[in-house]
This record gives structure tokens, sequence and C-alpha cells, in this order.
């Protein structure tokens, strides 16, 4: 099936993260497979076509939604669009708002269109930049509701600032056509007249080198839009002043530089940018994808022959053999406790449950906590020499936040620290992880190569006499 560039980011990602409840032999032995299947094709492996093979195996009911995640942006846009065509009618009436007491001035004008490409710049930049000024709005999330911000894909969160450039063009490219489909109508229906009027002290002939330098881009082939000297001089206006030129229907041969300035400068500008903000929103997603992690193992396992190891495990798809408890260690007594993403915030006296020291700090990090709130529990963490144990809930996998986590924690704290991971399968009451949990965990432990990073196993809970004697 066909996949875009962010419909494919999504689905790779998320495979990604369904494979790491596999074994490292299995996944070779899939993805080897499908790799020999397109050279005996003469077809080049690709991600898009790992996908279709992958989940064919998948049933279509239980493949997640992709559509589902970009539909909060699509209903914005379509939301926006419209209002955004009923400013750009409003703001155009209020422009040409006349009273036949005096000419609409053409300096407002101008000034607003300027205005109008100023933003257009604007709102390319940010995206350009990764800038997000309006972050808070679009994750004005409640804390406390996982299910609404378990939708929030992490992928999507890097291209917020790519989709709301795309959002924000398309609404104002709905303003600028209405406003100028408004003047066209307004020149049809009414008798408008235009003049100038500045404070600054500028005389005619330089106002009319303004305007037309304004129109230099279509002074050759609609040379009736460029407005001449007798034009600028005949209907330059004051304030105070009642006098009224000789010739007041001249007032109107303004109208097609003031179409031409709003379709040149206002609505082309938005059309070449909205293009440029799709391309642009395409190119980072598939940079995400270039320097996705799972990308690089993807392609060793495609070019890499699997060896036999006399397994009986075949490309069914059926899981691999889970780990075995002995492979987890014993959980060491440690100086701080870091809940992950929320982990243990059901259990009343945690640190007794994990048969810790009264005096262990707990920290909250990950999920809802922000960037500075990590920082500032890994500069608390920096602060101990005794193991640090990490609280994460089993049944959610391991994520590229916690390993930079993990990193950052490493690299500014003790180097020889250990870092013990304890996954529980539920907290009320505090229950180990599976055979099955366990085993991504211990996978990702793996993939860190640190040899002072454990996987844990939870404690048995302490008997009624040690609770109280």
């Amino acid at each position: 099936m066909p996949h875009g560039p962010l419909t494919l980011l999504l689905e790779f990602d998320d495979q990604v993260r369904r494979d790491q409840t596999q074994t490292a032999l299995f996944l070779h032995r899939r993805d080897r497979r499908y790799a020999l299947d397109c050279l005996a094709n003469q077809q080049r492996p690709g991600i898009a076509g790992w996908l279709d093979h992958v989940q064919t195996r998948v049933p279509a009911t239980s493949r997640p939604d992709h559509d589902s995640r970009l539909k909060p942006w699509r209903r914005l846009t379509l939301l926006l669009t419209p209002v955004g065509a009923l400013l750009g009618m409003l703001t155009m009436l209020g422009l040409l708002f006349y009273d036949g007491n005096q000419q609409i001035n053409v300096t407002v004008i101008i000034g607003f269109v300027a205005l109008q490409l100023l933003l257009a710049v604007l709102t390319t930049g940010q995206a350009l930049v990764g800038w997000r000024p309006w972050g808070k709005l679009l994750s004005s999330i409640p804390r406390g509701d996982d299910s609404k911000r378990s939708q929030i894909h992490p992928m999507l969160a890097q291209l917020q600032p790519q989709l709301a450039a795309c959002t924000a063009h398309q609404m104002a490219l709905a303003f600028a056509v209405a406003g100028w489909l408004t003047l066209i109508a307004m020149v049809v229906v009414q008798d408008l007249a235009f003049g100038w009027s500045t404070t600054l002290r500028t005389s005619a002939d330089a106002y009319t080198g303004i305007v037309q330098g304004l129109a230099a881009p279509w002074a050759n082939w609609l040379p009736s839009a460029v407005p001449s000297l007798t034009l600028v001089e005949l209907t330059q206006f004051f304030r105070l002043s009642d006098a009224v030129g000789d010739n007041p229907a001249r007032y109107g041969d303004w109208w097609p530089f003031v179409a031409m300035l709003w379709l040149t400068y206002a609505i082309v500008p938005r059309l070449l940018l909205l293009v440029f903000a799709r391309l642009h929103l395409r190119f980072q997603a598939r940079r995400l994808l270039r320097s996705h992690p799972g990308r690089q193992s993807l392609l060793h396992r495609f070019a890499t022959p699997t060896l036999d190891t006399g397994s009986d495990l075949t490309d069914s798809g059926s899981a691999p053999a889970a780990p075995q408890q002995q492979e987890l260690h014993a959980l060491p007594a440690g100086d701080a406790l870091v809940c992950w993403a929320g982990a243990g915030s059901e259990v009343t006296d945690i640190r007794t449950r994990l048969q810790q020291n009264a005096k262990v700090l707990v920290l909250q990090a990950g999920g809802t906590a922000s960037l500075n709130e990590d920082q500032q529990t890994i500069t608390q963490l920096a602060e101990h020499d005794r193991p640090a144990i990490i609280l994460c809930r089993a049944w959610e996998p391991p994520t590229g936040e916690l390993a930079d986590f993990i990193r950052d924690t490493r690299q500014q704290g003790p180097a020889n620290r250990v870092i013990a991971l304890l996954p529980v399968g539920g907290e009320t009451p505090l229950s180990p992880a599976s055979d099955i949990q366990s085993a991504q965990w211990l996978r990702f432990v793996e993939r860190q190569q640190d040899a002072n990073l454990w996987v844990c196993a939870l404690p048995a809970a302490p008997s009624a006499e040690a609770r109280h004697g």
C-alpha cells in the first residue's frame, strides 16, 4: 500500500516499538528473510516494503490507525480555514470603509499588506528553526489523562513546528483570497474613492516612486495598474481639509493597483510558502526516519546473514522464549528512587515496599515532567554515590527518552554508579513484571552496553512483623 513520508514514519516507529518485545534472533531471521525475498525478485529492500511484509502477519483490526493521529491537525485546519476567510472578508470591509467624506487611504492598505508579508516570513522562519512559541496551546492536555496523552505520538511532537506552519499558511491564504474577492466585489457594487495621506512629509514625487516600485512586478504587462504621478498628485488629501480635487472620478483609478498589490504581496507569497511548508514537513519526516535509532539496526539485519543456532524458532511470528528470572539482579540499597512517568504514584509507602531506607530520596522524571524538571532530578542524582533506582511500568516499552535520561545521569554523576531499573507489572498492589515484560527491559539494557545498568527483580513484600517490628 502507498506510504506518505509522515505515515511511513509513524508506522515504522510503531513497528520498532512492537519489536522490542521480540528476541534479536527472531527479528534477524524475519527481516533477513524479507531481504532475501527482495534479492530473489531483483528488488531493493526498503522500509515501506518491509512494513508491508511485516504487517501481513498482523490482523487489520489490530493495526493502529495512523490517520487518527493526524486528525486533530486536519480538524484544526478545516476549522481555521473558514475562520480565516471570514476574517479576511471583514478586514477588507474595514479597510475599504467609505462614508463619502474622505478617501480610502492607500497608505494604510500598503502597510497592512506589508504586515501580512512579514507574518508569512515569520511563520516560515519559526518552522525552519523549530521554534514553538505557541507550544503550550498545543500541549494543554490534562496531566492526569493518560488516555489522551498517549495519543500524542513522539514523532508528531517533533514535527509540531512544521505542522503548525502548514495550518497557519493555509488559514492566512484563505484570509488573503477572501479579502481579495471582497475587494473586487466592493469595486463592482460601490463607487470607491481612494487617496493617500501620511503624517510624514512626503512629496508626491517620492510617493510615486514608492508605489511604482511596488508595482514593478506587473508594470510591463499591466500598465493600467501602475499609478502615475498625475494620479498621485490629484488624490493626496489631508485630514483637516474638505477640499475635493478637480476630477473626483479619478479617485477610483487606484483600485487596479490595490488589487494587484494584494494579489502579488499577500496571496502569492502565502501560496508559495504553503507549498514550501508542506515540502518542508515531508523533508523533516524523511530526516527523522533516516535518523531513527531502529533504522540502522534494520538495515544491518537486511545485510547480515543469520547463523543457525539449532533453535526451533521459525519465522511464523511466534513469540520468543521469555527470560529466566535468574537473569534479573537483586534490587540494591540506593540513595535515590526515581518514579519514571508516574510509576509508583499509587503506592503509599513505596520505600517500605521496596525494602529501602526511609531516607531514600523519591524523585519524579519522564512522562508529563518537563525537560527542566528532568534536569533538576538529574542534578539531585549527581549528588549521590550509591545506586539509583528507576521504577518503571513494565507494560510501557522503554523509550529513547528513558535512554537519554540514563545517559545524562551517567554523564553528570558518578561514572561507575549502579543504576537499577525496576519494571513492575502492577501498582495496586505492587507486583513483579511478567517474564515477557522483563524480556524487553533486558534487551533494552543490552543495547545500552552499560555494565552498571541493571534490570532488577521486585523484592518480596515485607512481612507484617517486619513492617511493625
